[in-house]
Formats: C-alpha cells, sequence, structure tokens
C-alpha cells in the first residue's frame, strides 16, 4: 500500500481544508475561593487532577503537541503533574488575567511575527477548572467558527440561575453577538438573559494576535480580560459569533469545593453508566467511587461500597463485594473478592479468591486460583498458582510457588531493621501455623514446616523442618502450686 502523501491545511476559513487548530488551557490561577494551598487544577475529581481531565478531552481533538497549557501558580506542580500527557506548556509568571494569558503565548500559538505566517489557522480556548467539557462540543465549536467564517466564537450556554455569569447579548437573536454584559454592569432586563458566556472560545489566531494588544486593565482588577476580546472585534468589525451548547453542565467550573464534588458526582456517575452499557453489574452506583480511569469488563457485578480507583482494570465474571478498595491493580477474570479487601499496586491471576479482609500492599502479585484470606497481609511478593494463605498471614518480599498452603499465623521476618531480605519457597510446600520463617531463607520444593517453628536456614526439598523446643510436662506441678499457695494463706 502506497500511503498518501499529506496535504498542508489552509487558513480558517477555507472550504479545502480543515484549519490548524491548536488547544490553550487555561490552568494559571490560584482559586483562592478553595482556600488551599494547591493549586486549583490540581485538586482532583472523578480521581485525578481536575487539569487531566480537561487535557484527556482536548487530546481527542487535537494531537498532544498542538494543546498548550499556560501554567503560572505553582507552574512546576502542575508541570509535574501532567507531565506524562507529552502537552506543551507555556509560563504565565504574573497571572494578569486571561487575557494576559494569551499574551505571553503568542510565541506558541502564533510565532514571533515579522511578517512570518501564524502557526495555526484557529485557537480554542478551554479553561483548565471545567472538567466536564466534551470532545464533541469542543469540535463543534471549532466547525462552527470555520463554517461562520467568524474571528471569535463564544460557547454559551443556558443556565436556570445565571448569577454571577457575564450576559450574552446577540443582535435581533442572531449568531452574531453584539455585546457580553458582566452581572455587575447589567441592566435589570439584561439580567434577565439566561444565556452565558462559559469562558470557552473559538479564534481566528491572525485576528486574535493582530488585535489583542488593544486590551485595556481599565477595570476593578486591572487586568487583560479575554472576554473584552469581543468588544475589541466588534469596534474593528470582525464578527463574533455564540454557539449555544444543549447540555450547560459541561461549561461549569470548579470555583469552590462545593462545586467541585458536584462535579465529581457527576463525573462518577456517569462513568457507572459508561459500565452499565458495557455489561457490568453496580448495585447501587451513588455508593461506589469508580475513578474516570477503570476497566471493567462484563459480567463482573460490583457490590454497594465498593471503591476503585486510578487505573484499575478488572476481568469478566468477577464478584467485587462491599467495602472493598481497590487500586491501580490488575484483576484477572473469575476473581472474588470477598468484603472489606484492600488492594494497591498489585496483579491478580484468574479464578483467584481475596479476603475477607485481606491487604495486598504494592507489589503483591497473586497467581490463578490462589487464596488469599481473612487478615493476610502481603507486599512485594509472587505467590503461585494455587497456592493458599487463607488465615492471618504476614508474606512480605517473598516468592512463593505453586500448590503451597501457608498455615494460620506465619511470618515472613523480612527485616532487619536496616535491609529488606527475601524468602523463597518453592512448589508443593507445606507451612504449619505459627511459623516464623526469618530471611533470607529458601524451603525446598516439597517440604514440611512444622506448626510453631522459628526457621533460620535453608530447609532442602521433601525435608521436615522444626524449629522449636521439645515439650517437657512435669506431672502434678499444677496441683502442688495450689497446695503450696494455700499453706501460705492459712
Amino acid at each position: 500500500m502506497v500511503k498518501k502523501p499529506k496535504t498542508k491545511s489552509k487558513p480558517s476559513g477555507s472550504n479545502q481544508h480543515a484549519p490548524r487548530i491548536a488547544i490553550a488551557i487555561m490552568a494559571a490561577g490560584k482559586g483562592t475561593r478553595l482556600k488551599s494551598k494547591h493549586p486549583k487544577v490540581l485538586h482532583e475529581i472523578g480521581g485525578k487532577p481536575i487539569l487531566a481531565h480537561v487535557i484527556a478531552t482536548a487530546q481527542k481533538v487535537v494531537p498532544a503537541e498542538d494543546i498548550f497549557v499556560i501554567i503560572g501558580h505553582e507552574a512546576e506542580r502542575v508541570r509535574e503533574a501532567v507531565a506524562r500527557t507529552s502537552v506543551n506548556f507555556v509560563l504565565q509568571a504574573a497571572q494578569r488575567g486571561t487575557g494576559h494569558a494569551l499574551m505571553v503565548a503568542r510565541e506558541a500559538l502564533f510565532g514571533s511575527g515579522n511578517g512570518k505566517k501564524s502557526k495555526y489557522d484557529q485557537v480554542i480556548v478551554l479553561s483548565g477548572d471545567a472538567p466536564l467539557i466534551t470532545s464533541e462540543t469542543i469540535r463543534k465549536l471549532s466547525a462552527f467558527h470555520t463554517a461562520q467564517k467568524a474571528t471569535m466564537a463564544l460557547l454559551t450556554a443556558d443556565l436556570d440561575d445565571p448569577y454571577g455569569y457575564g450576559r450574552v447579548i446577540r443582535k435581533g437573536g442572531r449568531v452574531d453577538v453584539e455585546a457580553i454584559v458582566e452581572e455587575k454592569s447589567a441592566t435589570p432586563q439584561q439580567k434577565n438573559i439566561r444565556e452565558i458566556n462559559s469562558g470557552f472560545y473559538a479564534f481566528d489566531a491572525p485576528a486574535l494576535y493582530e488585535h489583542i494588544d488593544r486590551l485595556s486593565t481599565e477595570n476593578a482588577h486591572g487586568e487583560y480580560y479575554l472576554t473584552d476580546m469581543a468588544g475589541v472585534f466588534h469596534r474593528a468589525r470582525k464578527k463574533v459569533v455564540a454557539f449555544k451548547t444543549s447540555d450547560a453542565v459541561e461549561v461549569l467550573g470548579s470555583n469552590t469545593r462545593t462545586e467541585m464534588m458536584v462535579l465529581d458526582a457527576r463525573l462518577r456517575l456517569a462513568k457507572c453508566r459508561e459500565l452499565l452499557e458495557q455489561g457490568v453489574t453496580i448495585f447501587y452506583p451513588h455508593t461506589c467511587v469508580i475513578d474516570s480511569d477503570v476497566e471493567v469488563a462484563a459480567d463482573t457485578v460490583i457490590e454497594p461500597f465498593v471503591q476503585l480507583l486510578g487505573s484499575t482494570k478488572i476481568g469478566a465474571d468477577c464478584r467485587i463485594r462491599s467495602y472493598s478498595v481497590i487500586g491501580n491493580s490488575v484483576i484477572g477474570d473469575g476473581v472474588t473478592v470477598k468484603p472489606g479487601t484492600i488492594m494497591e499496586d498489585s496483579r491478580v491471576g484468574k479464578g483467584a479468591v481475596l479476603g475477607p479482609y485481606s491487604h495486598l500492599r504494592p507489589g503483591s502479585d497473586v497467581g490463578e486460583g490462589a487464596h488469599v484470606g481473612n487478615f493476610v497481609e502481603t507486599k512485594k511478593i509472587k505467590l503461585g498458582k494455587g497456592s493458599k494463605a487463607n488465615h492471618l498471614s504476614y508474606l512480605g518480599d517473598a516468592e512463593i510457588g505453586e500448590g503451597v498452603n501457608i498455615g494460620a499465623g506465619t511470618i515472613t521476618c523480612n527485616y532487619d531493621g536496616v535491609n529488606k531480605h527475601k524468602t523463597v519457597i518453592e512448589d508443593g510446600v507445606f507451612i504449619g501455623s505459627d511459623s516464623t520463617l526469618v530471611a533470607p531463607v529458601r524451603i525446598g520444593r516439597g517440604a514440611y514446616v512444622a506448626a510453631a517453628s522459628c526457621i533460620t536456614e535453608d530447609v532442602p526439598a521433601d525435608a521436615l523442618a522444626l524449629g522449636r523446643a521439645r515439650q517437657s510436662v512435669k506431672e502434678g506441678w499444677a496441683r502442688a502450686k495450689r497446695e503450696a499457695q494455700k499453706e501460705k494463706r492459712g
């Protein structure tokens, strides 16, 4: 097959080719109303930073190389938190408003000028604190801007309670925008308008940077407002239009913790609906906490009050019972997770049974058909196929083979106060209850360790190891003691 050569796209308004699009994400603000020392966009909803949701949506529209995140407050923390997305970053060292943010992004989005052609035909501006925006709406806004041959397109929405938002004044009800009036400047009649400016825009890039320096700081906060570009373009006789989303929820921001929790609830309920449509049974979805990046295969049952966190992946035909918390783990098909099991950064093979009240710490790898039972804690271990540790044990830094039985109360003593050491238990071993295995130590294939043994040396294959004192019985000792105590009191 011969690959077709790539064609160069033409500027916005061309009917032959799609415009070259950049997405700028506003993420420089502090978010003072959150009353937090942490950057606003790094607060988490749906299991990951708010900004990460916006970036993920933007990446469905354009490649990461065409996404520019404008950062300012705690810039390095923000950069580090989403560095894996491979997007670009623009530093707004002094936060002087949304208009100023695009001024400092001039080089990235437009170029240095000097007669050179713009890097992009269209710049779409998204808010880094509005995580429910959809890729479909972004595409529609972009297409509307192009079809209208507009200089600026606003994304708007109808709100039941528009208080605090800028109202959109259209020209005679048409797509053209006459003005955006802020709440404090609106007349009583204008305050009755329910259509608000969302803060999402599409701009003709050359026109934006031809006119952006006309923005003024003559306002209460002394900042450059991107909203004012509508007025700048209107005075320059450029076309400004409005595109209304059918779902007002997707433009809502996270200005307060209450607003964040409302958005979090919406995201999680939407995730549950998505899984239900994919064949997963979720009893009482409102009680479950399921993060946005979780994957669950069909015919798995999730009981009430389960938490599935991070990038957890669960196979088909599993049952995750109530009060289990599973984070960043991979679970195979047909696994049963009994109530109260805690699991983090672990892997579980198909048909395994966990819990109740097991604790799988990071690095635990449970094999096919294995059992990890009541109050068993594991950390950085490999438990082989069909092996069982059913009761009250700690297994850390251990490699355990297939078909091994770990008796109740067994401990791998992996830490000497300075270093961690490894325990190796080969296939078919039987470890008696209340055994203490002092690492580094190896138990050979098919060996037995007698109950209550303290094992400090390697055990050969097929051997029996006893590491306890011989029992001594003194006949009549208790009776004699009781008689002696009577004489003493009398």
